[in-house]
């Protein structure tokens, strides 16, 4: 097909069944006009789930489920496994989650319009909004760099174990425009989220690998979080000018203060760069105690 001569490209075979998906997303941006439409579809986890505990008594379903997660969701994501998984399966009937499949368009340069369960699956409307992105590795594996901004809005990347499905970084701006920010100042109804995330993220064991960062310098013990772009650009101007005068660290002055919304976290994270430019060392060691006491003896978590 011609590059930029179409208005409307449909194909409603699974996505799930296309071995190379992000090649087919990018060949269909470069064949439509900008502006113009894609309608596809493809079966999510949560169809998936619901076909095998429908079809089969609930034990027998749990057995199969369990080895059709392990096959088809954990062998693919593991160096090794990965290319036996695609060379006995050719990547047919592949188990996408609802976030990867709409990180991946919106990495192919798509802008989500409309997204319908229909008969057992997932079918979406995307308009040709920009090109491919150019990023080398997205975040596929058990352990995932995230982008971050930093000191002197300078980028890095960020260590952690993964608790969103695959391409779920893309989906910030959708997530915000569609749910908005909670009271937390998190996404409502973050569907990213894995069910195994939410216990990772309860037990801090997603913050582990930032040890890295700490011993590479690049975060400091105490500090505001490391902020996406994309999060980073909610904050006013003044604090996020404030925020790149320091550099990130891995205990946030949120266990401190412990703020209920997300104009009190502003509130808070403000407060303490202030005082830090005042005194520095005297301010960390003052909001770290405070911190580990809340977090040690009130039980403090990120919501």
């Amino acid at each position: 097909i011609d590059t930029d001569s179409l208005h409307l490209f449909i194909n409603l075979h699974r996505v799930n069944d296309i071995r190379r998906i992000n090649k087919y997303f990018i060949e269909i941006n470069r064949s439509l006009k900008a502006g113009g439409y894609f309608i596809g579809c493809g079966e999510t986890i949560h169809e998936r789930y619901k076909k095998f505990f429908k079809k089969y008594p609930v034990i027998i379903a749990s057995i199969f489920y369990f080895f059709d997660f392990v096959f088809k969701r954990i062998f693919p994501k593991l160096p090794g496994f990965k290319e036996l998984y695609f060379l006995l399966t050719n990547g047919e009937k592949r188990v996408l989650s609802k976030a990867e499949i709409l990180g991946r368009l919106s990495y192919c340069g798509f802008n989500i319009l409309e997204v319908k369960d229909i008969d057992n699956l997932m079918y979406f409307i995307v308009r040709k909004t920009d090109k491919p992105r150019r990023d080398i590795a997205p975040s596929y594996g058990p352990l995932i760099k995230l982008k971050r901004i930093s000191k002197d809005a300078k980028i890095i990347y960020v260590y952690k174990l993964r608790t969103m499905h695959p391409y779920s970084e893309y989906l910030q701006q959708y997530i915000n425009d569609k749910y908005h920010l909670d009271e937390t100042g998190k996404f409502k109804n973050d569907f990213r989220i894995t069910s195994w995330g939410k216990v990772f993220r309860k037990m801090w064991l997603d913050e582990l690998p930032q040890l890295i960062n700490l011993f590479r310098g690049e975060l400091r013990l105490f500090g505001v979080r490391a902020l996406s772009e994309h999060y980073f650009s909610l904050y006013p101007k003044d604090l996020q000018e404030l925020r790149i005068q320091f550099k990130p660290g891995l205990v946030p002055p949120y266990y401190s203060d412990m703020p209920s919304s997300f104009e009190e976290i502003l509130e808070s994270e403000k407060k303490y760069l202030l005082k830090k430019k005042k005194h520095p060392l005297k301010t960390d060691i003052e909001y770290f105690f405070k911190a580990w006491y809340n977090i040690i003896f009130k039980h403090a978590r990120s919501k």
